[in-house]
């Protein structure tokens, strides 16, 4: 519970700082303007200049109450689920996002303090989930000026999110989905051309991330090679800084030296890099992936120009994973329920891989999962303040990235009988608690064919989380 001591230590030195604000010399409380009160809630009239008066006691409650609940190890888990306590917390979460979107300062403050006394970071999913949209919601009336706005949205150091997303990795099918499912699809095209492409393959990879995909490709890839006909794989991957990158490239070096019939050559580049060198070597076959990329694109323009970049380099396959849902900037309560419902069954699904009481998935909803609901429920607030919506993911649902695909001369290829039994020994293999479901039942993880076989989505119960597809050049 260290994490959680370090956010009540953050807390008690912000309590200090308004005390020792509020006082004279002579340690009596001294009279402040009303620009001072405003500026120490960091409070901000939606669409005025002026600070809220009355609104800093009401904020200072409500941390408390977070403060309460975030001591853990003091609280006692109650099932919310049980006698309607789970619907009443969904339900006032809704009540409250409405006061929140509607400017009710007062109304946002009472039901937010009143969701901090019901919720908890132990509890089941329901009372978990809620946690982390009512830091969303409390985040939104703040400015990001305000030191509470910064305690509350405080992001994880890399290494805590590289850690939450390992363990997420490890024991959730959700991201092995996703990677194996599209490089099954960039094997069978390495495959189709095998009499032309000198068993060479160049995979072109818009978020290399930290590398996990490949090595289950280089694996699959090893299989097919021998010691006197090697298979020379080369991947350009596309990296947020040079050092991810840098310890990608040691990563994926160091897993492959343990093969000796796979020639393995890495360029990284920064997002936002000119693609150079993506000429064909030796006939080779190139793959484009973009698995959990167009989404972070923002905008449609940005979203075309890449998808006309791809084209243009004619690929033998571009593979497409994005997570499923409407979650556009374009009204702040639709965003809000198309992400609870969405992220309440990412909750609800942790409870397939981990025991509640795990450290474990604890990081995990805090370090990657919270994470992301808060960044989902604030992406409007750049980085210089300014508004707008340049931080929102546009995530969409399967049928609006085919349109855009096919509007952008790519066609949809059928994915293979492989592909579907290969994701569904994952879902066998991952199953822990409840037991693996498929088409047509309600309950667990699933995996279901959409558009007459063109895509694969990994599903919660009823709620698709992730989607994948194979496309083609239209030549």
């Amino acid at each position: 519970m260290g994490e959680v001591m370090e956010d009540h230590d953050d807390f008690l030195k912000l309590s200090l700082s308004i005390v020792s604000r509020g006082c004279g010399e002579d340690g009596r409380p001294k009279k402040r303007t009303r620009r001072e009160r405003g500026n120490d809630a960091g409070t901000m009239a939606p669409g005025k200049g002026d600070p809220l008066d009355g609104s800093e006691g009401k904020i200072f409650k409500l941390l408390q109450m977070r403060e309460e609940m975030l001591k853990t190890e003091s609280k006692p888990r109650q099932a919310s689920a049980e006698d309607g306590k789970g619907l009443h917390l969904i339900h006032l979460l809704l009540v409250t996002a409405t006061a929140v979107d509607e400017n009710n300062m007062a109304a946002s403050l009472d039901n937010l303090t009143e969701l901090y006394q019901t919720v908890s970071l132990t509890g089941d999913s329901v009372q978990r989930v809620v946690a982390y949209f009512a830091d969303g919601l409390a985040a939104r009336l703040l400015t990001r000026k305000s030191p509470f706005y910064e305690m509350i949205t405080k992001k994880p150091m890399s290494e805590e999110e590289f850690a939450a997303f390992t363990d997420l990795y490890k024991v959730s099918p959700y991201y092995q989905f996703a990677h194996f499912t599209a490089n099954q699809a960039i094997l069978e095209a390495f495959e189709r051309e095998e009499d032309q492409n000198l068993n060479s393959l160049h995979v072109i990879d818009f978020d290399v991330s930290h590398g996990f995909q490949w090595p289950s490709l280089i694996q699959s890839l090893s299989e097919k090679a021998t010691s006197n006909n090697r298979i020379s794989l080369r991947i350009t991957g596309f990296g947020r800084s040079a050092a991810e990158l840098h310890d990608t490239e040691s990563r994926l070096v160091s897993f492959v030296n343990g093969f000796r019939n796979i020639v393995f050559e890495f360029q990284g580049l920064i997002r936002g890099s000119k693609l150079i060198n993506v000429r064909k070597k030796k006939q080779e076959t190139v793959s484009v992936n973009l698995v959990f990329h167009l989404n972070t694109l923002n905008n449609y323009p940005k979203i075309s120009e890449t998808l006309k970049m791809i084209q243009s380099i004619n690929p033998s396959v571009v593979t497409l994973v994005e997570q499923e849902g409407s979650r556009n900037p374009r009204s702040f309560l639709s965003r809000f329920m198309e992400s609870l419902q969405y992220f309440a069954a990412m909750f609800d699904s942790l409870d397939d891989c981990l025991p509640p009481e795990s450290g474990d998935r604890l990081r995990i909803e805090k370090n990657h999962l919270g994470k992301e609901i808060k960044t989902m429920l604030n992406c409007e607030k750049d980085v210089d303040g300014g508004g707008g919506n340049r931080g929102c993911p546009k995530y969409e649902r399967m049928e609006t990235w085919k349109g855009r695909m096919e509007s952008h001369g790519f066609s949809a290829a059928k994915m293979s009988s492989k592909a579907l039994i290969q994701a569904k020994l994952l879902l066998k293999i991952r199953a822990h608690y409840r037991p693996i479901q498929f088409e047509g039942e309600n309950g667990g993880f699933r995996v279901i064919e959409r558009d007459d076989g063109r895509a694969l989505s990994l599903c919660w119960q009823d709620r698709s989380l992730i989607t994948a597809s194979a496309w083609h050049c239209v030549r």
